[in-house]
C-alpha cells in the first residue's frame, strides 16, 4: 500500500500519507487483520486491499453484512493495466454470492478522475456524493453483484 501510495502522490493523486498506512491506523473494529487481503500471481504480490463487512463512516445506515466494503485497493505498478481491479472485484463478488451479500461498495475522492474511470469500468455506479466542509467531495460507489 505504501508503494502504490508513494507512486500516486508523485503523480499528483490524492492518496494516503504513509502515517495512515500503519497497523495502528488501519486496524479498526471493522477492519481486523483477517480483513486484509493480498493477491498474487505465480508467487508475486500483485495487489492488496481491505475487505470489510460494515462501513459506518460512509454507509452509517447500512446493516452489517448488507455489503462488502472494498478499501485501499492497491495494484502494484508491474500489474497496472492488466485487469487486476476486475479480477479483485470478481473474487469479492464470488465471496459475496457465497455469503448471500448483494452489494460491493467503496468510496474515493470525487475529483480522482483516473480512479473513477477504473471503478466505473469495473461495473460500479456512483450512488451518492458526500460534500465535506473542507470543500472536498467523496463519491460512494456500489456494484450489485446480482446484476453484474
Amino acid at each position: 500500500m505504501k508503494e502504490v501510495a508513494a507512486w500516486g502522490r508523485k503523480r499528483g493523486f490524492t492518496l494516503w500519507p504513509d502515517e495512515w498506512l500503519t497497523p495502528e491506523q488501519l486496524i479498526t473494529p471493522n477492519a481486523q487483520p483477517e480483513n486484509f487481503c493480498i493477491g498474487s500471481v505465480n508467487g508475486t504480490i500483485t495487489c492488496a486491499f481491505i475487505l470489510q463487512w460494515a462501513d459506518p463512516d460512509y454507509w452509517p445506515q447500512a446493516p452489517r453484512y448488507e455489503a462488502a466494503y472494498l478499501h485501499k485497493l492497491c495494484v502494484r505498478r508491474n500489474f497496472a493495466g492488466t485487469g487486476m481491479t476486475k479480477i479483485v472485484v470478481n473474487a469479492v463478488k464470488q465471496e459475496c454470492l457465497k455469503r448471500g451479500i448483494r452489494y460491493i461498495r467503496l468510496d474515493t475522492a470525487l475529483d480522482e478522475k483516473v480512479v473513477r474511470k477504473i471503478y466505473l469500468n469495473a461495473g460500479f455506479k456512483i450512488v451518492d456524493i458526500i460534500d465535506h466542509p473542507n470543500g472536498r467531495s467523496t463519491a460512494l460507489y456500489e456494484l450489485d453483484v446480482q446484476e453484474f
